[in-house]
């Protein structure tokens, strides 16, 4: 089973490509130091300079069993156009001339002050992706939850893919297990822009009025800037369990989800791993419960931890575990309408 595929271009590689002195490569780390859905999604350049167009075969064509001397009408695929767009997200860091003076190393000491900015980025980014929707902001983009919102297969066909958690309050959370890949689920940056993440040092700056009083500072000013979207060409290769009632969790699973059920549940979903770089994202708290129902189930049975690039991994059955603190938030109940 797939777990972490090199072959498929991340963030990271993008930024490698992209930039020779490994200052963006630095940052792109540290996004996905913070949220490690930055570690695996896939990245492909936009095919629009605001977005990608894509086409998604949405029904098959007939086939026909022929007789002798018998006809076979000919048939088609059918297809749908889907355009999704990429968002902005910008900050400014701006740092005191004279204090960064003092620490010799002005470009290392800046960069290391403005850590703070490129986490608050990077959770803001994460959580676009999952939770975002451009209906009530235009401005944004559209992330996975509002794509997996429904049970009702017929209100949509990704429904099949959303699998009830059993809660029913209103402070629920997800797990989600996602295939990335250029063919089934991955993100988008502009058509020609720099790896998405574009950072532009702005130098020594007079700051105008900044007691209020009409004083004035030299700073350092760092522009940071990211744009990216997401595409779910495949709507198959993600699997949604939401309404995961968090205070009803329990280490023994004898209230609440039993949540190694519902992720074997999710895994019969996904056509095919090999088609993909599939991993399952949770909140930390999730994540624990998860731990401690697996081990309460089975004597001695923990998940099993891998090295992977030097980084300790967890997997559930071959399938690397992320922790997305953005899962941590109270979500509505996802009904069956």
């Amino acid at each position: 089973m797939a777990a972490l595929n090199v072959t498929r271009p991340t963030l990271l590689d993008l930024a490698k490509i992209t930039d020779p002195d490994g200052r963006i490569a630095k940052v792109v780390e540290i996004l996905a130091q913070e949220n490690e859905i930055f570690d695996d999604i896939v990245f492909k350049e936009g095919n629009l300079p605001t977005g990608h167009l894509t086409t998604i075969r949405t029904g098959l064509p007939t086939v026909t069993w022929r007789r002798l001397y018998g006809g076979v009408q000919p048939s088609k695929s059918t297809t749908v156009q889907v355009e999704d767009k990429t968002g902005m997200i910008e900050t400014y860091a701006e740092i005191d001339y004279a204090l960064a003076g003092l620490n010799g190393n002005d470009a290392e000491w800046r960069f290391s002050e403005e850590k703070s900015f490129i986490e608050a980025f990077s959770q803001e980014a994460t959580r676009a992706l999952i939770y975002e929707s451009e209906r009530s902001n235009p401005e944004r983009i559209t992330g996975l939850a509002p794509r997996y919102s429904t049970r009702l297969a017929s209100s949509a066909a990704s429904a099949e893919n959303v699998i009830h958690g059993g809660g029913a309050g209103t402070d629920n959370t997800s797990i989600w297990l996602i295939g990335w890949g250029e063919e089934t689920i991955h993100g988008i940056v502009p058509k020609g822009s720099t790896a998405g993440l574009q950072i532009t040092d702005k130098g020594r700056v007079t700051v105008e009025n900044i007691d209020g009083a009409n004083g004035r500072a030299e700073m350092y000013r760092t522009h940071y800037r990211l744009d990216l979207g997401l595409t779910v060409k495949d709507w198959r290769y993600a699997v949604r369990i939401p309404n995961i009632d968090k205070s009803d969790l329990s280490p023994t699973a004898s209230t609440g989800a039993n949540l190694p059920n519902l992720m074997f549940q999710a895994m019969e979903r996904i056509p095919s791993f090999a088609k993909c770089n599939a991993k399952f994202y949770m909140s930390r708290n999730t994540r624990m419960i998860l731990r401690q129902q697996i081990a309460n189930a089975v004597t001695n049975a923990t998940l099993e931890d891998k090295n992977v690039g030097g980084k300790m991994v967890s997997e559930f059955q071959g399938i690397p575990i992320g922790r997305v603190d953005a899962l941590s938030a109270d979500e509505a109940l996802v009904p069956n309408t």
